[in-house]
């Protein structure tokens, strides 16, 4: 499993994580749910305590990923 710290504007938005299955899961950290409700990372994923699950990267983080880096 890895995971990885993700943040909006310097502060901790919540955690990515890949999962041993493959599969992918994004959850917003609950003081970022609470403090910061309209500041979302994308329209597809608005600020919720529900975690968010893909067996695909989620298309936002991966456009984040420098090129050749897979």
């Amino acid at each position: 499993m890895r995971e990885a710290i993700v943040k909006y504007n310097n502060i901790q938005a919540g955690i990515l994580t890949e999962e041993n299955s493959g599969e992918y899961a994004f959850v917003y950290d609950e003081i970022y749910v609470q403090t910061y409700q309209k500041q979302f990372n994308t329209f597809k994923m608005p600020v919720t305590t529900r975690p968010y699950r893909s067996k695909r990267l989620f298309p936002f983080f991966d456009g984040l990923i420098p090129e050749g880096w897979l």
